[in-house]
């Protein structure tokens, strides 16, 4: 009989944790959500590494990888000293 994987959530992160994916990847897939659905618009700011890994419950690296898969899938841009932001993404 085989086991299925349960999700969980805790009712202060915004995900709900599937232990079968890498976390940083759905903080990624989360993140990227959010552009797509025009919550993060074009030019904003995603808020400072360690305030991010405080929203969800993470620790800084594991947010570091996030922006990295973000920046690798072209949806946001990291600019030194500054911050990083989301890009302008393709009509359509």
């Amino acid at each position: 009989m085989s086991r299925v994987p349960s999700v969980t959530m805790d009712a202060e992160y915004p995900i709900k944790w599937d232990p079968t994916e890498y976390r940083y990847v759905q903080i990624a897939d989360h993140i990227e959500g959010q552009i797509q659905d025009g919550t993060l618009t074009e030019g904003a700011a995603l808020p400072a590494i360690p305030a991010l890994a405080e929203q969800y419950g993470v620790a800084r690296m594991t947010i570091v990888r996030a922006v990295e898969v973000l920046v690798e899938r072209g949806l946001v841009v990291k600019l030194h000293g500054r911050g990083t932001f989301v890009r302008r993404q393709p009509k359509g």
